[in-house]
């Protein structure tokens, strides 16, 4: 069964690798390294039709350093993953998912926190223009635009992230609340038309504030958004150990049972975990995750699941309503 996958941390594997740091193979391949768990011979075993790729800056790098940091990323994208994998095509408009030819697999750039273009509304649409799809506004840490998950003051959306939010429904582009505080994640609410929760599990079942809580996950049900859950251990039981692929299935449960059976998805957060669900440790692996929820769901619902539900809610696609 086909899978798109929401969210990987294999562009920062591949910018540190070219920076010499942690990792003694330089450079690694995309094509087959074995510390990517989404290189592309693991993506095509696993069935990956479609894989987001994040770019993700570390918060302590110094502010004159983001942006190089960032535009390095991307330009890994179109060299490494595109440019060395003929299969691998690039997802510039969302209508590009529906011209992938078989064997073909679609990547998408995403943008993991708005450190990158700081206050510079400029190079935000550059990175529209090179092909960035969905944003997140923050990591775990506050930045110009809001406040992140880990950032204790608990703020909003600044002025400045309010109108990134609106820039980004103008371009048909997602905004991810994944890492955004609880009134980060209220105020995005009031204003996207887009909104996507890439890698997120259910709060009811592991209270991390990473995790949505039931008035959250309704609320994205509501406005046709996703959420896509996700494999941190950390996210799924609390004090986790030995995490098995039905510990997962548990949050799709939950959000089921609030009304989300057409707006849940996967967003693996592959390259960006230490420890993994057991029989779950990279993309080759996905179809392990299918075969699990093939024993609970309809057939229908799995491939809901599995992709369909991503395709029927893309920005500007003619969304249906769950």
């Amino acid at each position: 069964m086909q899978i798109i996958d929401t969210h990987c941390d294999a562009l920062l594997k591949l910018q540190l690798a070219k920076r010499g740091a942690f990792y003694k193979q330089q450079p690694l391949n995309f094509t087959d390294a074995e510390s990517i768990e989404t290189n592309y011979e693991r993506l095509w075993s696993g069935g990956v039709k479609v894989q987001f790729f994040a770019v993700f800056l570390y918060p302590d790098l110094p502010d004159n350093e983001k942006w190089q940091h960032a535009l390095e990323q991307v330009d890994l994208f179109y060299t490494e993953i595109l440019g060395k994998n003929p299969a691998m095509k690039h997802i510039k408009r969302w209508e590009d998912i529906d011209a992938l030819a078989d064997g073909e697999i679609g990547a998408v750039l995403t943008l993991e926190g708005a450190d990158a273009f700081g206050n510079d509304l400029m190079k935000l649409r550059q990175l529209y223009r090179l092909g960035v799809l969905s944003i997140g506004l923050t990591w775990n840490n506050a930045n110009l635009c809001a406040d992140g998950a880990g950032e204790p003051r608990g703020g909003g959306l600044t002025l400045l992230g309010k109108d990134v939010v609106r820039l980004n429904n103008e371009n048909r582009v997602f905004t991810d609340v994944s890492h955004l505080s609880v009134k980060g994640f209220w105020d995005v609410m009031e204003l996207a038309d887009y909104p996507i929760a890439s890698h997120s599990n259910a709060r009811a079942l592991c209270d991390h504030p990473r995790n949505l809580d039931d008035e959250q996950a309704k609320a994205m049900f509501a406005k046709n958004g996703m959420i896509d859950v996700v494999f941190c251990l950390d996210f799924i039981k609390p004090n986790p150990k030995d995490i098995m692929i039905p510990d997962l299935i548990r949050h799709i449960d939950h959000f089921c049972s609030l009304g989300g059976v057409k707006q849940i998805g996967i967003g693996s957060d592959f390259d960006g975990i230490a420890s993994h669900i057991i029989d779950l440790e990279n993309a080759s692996k996905f179809q392990n995750l299918v075969n699990e929820l093939q024993k609970h769901y309809s057939e229908d619902e799995v491939a809901g699941f599995a992709y369909r539900n991503f395709l029927e809610h893309r920005p500007g696609m003619n969304v249906q309503k769950s």
